[in-house]
């Protein structure tokens, strides 16, 4: 089903996968699909963040345990998640984007939108959709997603197109695998600051690639002082076990606190210096007319795990701000394209 993508070599140097020119495009009959939960601010200030989170990531989860693996590109967005399979899957994944939608609503008093576009439409519409692999470690394998098409789809769903309605009656899906119980993890740096930086409609994949490699050392992902998730965490044996036998120090290189998906998506602890000469160099790249970025401050992370059954050893950690740091992004990123907008 998943061999575009399965079989693509992965890079283990993520400054190399922002240059998005050897990405490699999916097949006109694949299917993109998105989610988000509706209204995530209101339910993250309600005191909700965790289960905003664990619902970004229940898709992604269901998925993987209803197709069997996770060999399909997937990438957790705080509120929601983007993912794309090949059309012998759609049936089997129509009806369990419906039941995770279903889970939302009767479980967490929360509204999963969900939708699916053929990656046909997208290129008919002028977008694109093109993988990569991300090797955070020997085990741990992300997508990255370049060509707009995520965005686009995104947008469509929002609007109301391309839409799966939740079951009616409640079905549960299988998230088995999926947990949100790790303890918010504080700040030893500063602030944890959580940052979306995405490239105006016309600006050419290169320019974006030197500014954004300009931006990884500014904000010490070259050296990795900024990694929002410590080293020095002791876990039980049972937690261990739980892991496929492996230690805190995979958690660790397994964490998703950097990816691409036609935005650069970052969840860092920063000092306050570092996130100043951040946001100097970003907001005048955004006068520049070069890019749309949105940046939320918080005092710590959260961690959403996955632990695939059956391969344990492959645990996956998604990252995101306590203060819902990519929805509060996001919300601002939106503002400055809105306000770039003719009137």
């Amino acid at each position: 089903m998943n061999k575009a993508f399965r079989h693509l070599e992965a890079s283990s140097d993520f400054a190399e996968l922002l240059d998005t020119t050897g990405y490699t495009p999916l097949p006109d009959d694949w299917l993109v699909g998105i989610t988000d939960v509706v209204g995530s601010t209101s339910a993250i200030a309600r005191g909700q963040f965790r289960d905003v989170n664990y619902t970004g990531a229940s898709a992604i989860a269901a998925l993987g345990n209803a197709f069997g693996n996770y060999d399909f590109p997937f990438v957790f967005r705080g509120d929601g998640a983007a993912f794309a399979f090949g059309p012998d899957a759609e049936e089997v994944a129509t009806g369990v984007l419906r039941r995770v939608a279903g889970h939302a609503r009767d479980h967490l008093q929360l509204k999963l939108r969900t939708g699916l576009v053929a990656v046909k439409d997208i290129r008919t519409a002028g977008s694109d959709v093109k993988v990569a692999r991300y090797a955070a470690s020997e085990t741990a394998t992300y997508a990255m997603f370049a060509g707009g098409g995520l965005n686009w789809a995104d947008r469509q769903i929002k609007a109301g197109n391309y839409a799966l309605s939740p079951c009616e009656e409640y079905a549960k899906p299988d998230l088995e695998g999926l947990t949100c119980e790790w303890a918010p993890i504080a700040s030893r740096r500063g602030e944890i600051l959580s940052l979306l930086v995405e490239p105006q409609d016309h600006m050419r994949p290169g320019p974006f690639t030197q500014l954004a490699r300009r931006l990884l050392p500014v904000l010490g992902l070259e050296d990795g002082s900024s990694h929002p998730v410590p080293d020095d965490v002791l876990i039980a044996n049972s937690v261990a076990d739980y892991l496929g036998g492996k230690g805190w120090a995979d958690v660790v290189l397994n964490s998703d606190y950097r990816r691409f998906d036609d935005v650069l998506r970052l969840t860092l602890d920063c000092t306050p210096e570092q996130i100043a000469d951040a946001e100097a160099l970003l907001t005048s790249a955004y006068y520049k007319g070069e890019v749309y970025f949105g940046m939320h401050r918080q005092s710590h992370a959260l961690m959403t795990c996955l632990v695939p059954i059956g391969k344990r050893g492959s645990h996956l950690h998604f990252v995101d701000g306590m203060g819902g740091g990519y929805t509060a992004s996001a919300s601002l990123l939106e503002a400055r394209r809105n306000a770039h907008k003719p009137r």
